[in-house]
């Protein structure tokens, strides 16, 4: 059965330094911060190439939000927050069908580095305890899962600018 989605608190960009639980991976790979923001924000239906949790992905209302499906069904409903070109990617999830959080922020900041760039993906989340405590032990997992993200875009994005 399908599990309805339901609204969360719509928090702003100043909610990163105060959130309960704030996550952060960062790698470098050899592409440069615009082309790795192409892939972020201008091919948001492409996510799935690269990001192996996303199974769905849809940009909506002429970009400033978005729609992702992860694998096991969840949903999430997205509000572009802030939009920098070669920069920085941030969105919040309006809405979503995940048990438990009460606020989720994520935010993609791209640094130019000798031979392409650092990417850095922060998660920011409120929540019950329970969820807190779960994000915290999943922390490895995501971290994980982030490193097998930007390996395989940054495979993507080679592939992309060989003639």
């Amino acid at each position: 059965m399908a599990r309805g989605l339901r609204s969360l608190r719509r928090v702003e960009l100043d909610f990163f330094p105060s959130a309960p639980v704030r996550l952060v991976f960062a790698d470098e790979i050899a592409a440069t911060p615009e082309a790795v923001y192409r892939a972020l924000a201008d091919d948001v239906a492409g996510w799935p190439r690269w990001f192996t949790a996303v199974t769905s992905a849809r940009s909506t209302r002429q970009g400033a939000g978005r729609e992702i499906r992860l694998k096991g069904g969840t949903r999430f409903v997205e509000t572009v927050l802030a939009a920098e070109p070669g920069a920085r990617y941030v969105y919040r999830v309006d809405e979503t069908d995940a048990p438990g959080p009460r606020a989720l922020l994520e935010e993609w900041r791209l640094t130019p580095v000798p031979g392409g760039c650092r990417v850095q993906w922060t998660m920011a989340a409120d929540g019950p305890a329970p969820l807190r405590i779960a994000m915290r032990l999943g922390r490895r997992g995501l971290a994980r899962t982030f490193a097998k993200a930007v390996a395989n875009l940054e495979r993507l994005l080679a592939r992309s600018t060989t003639p």
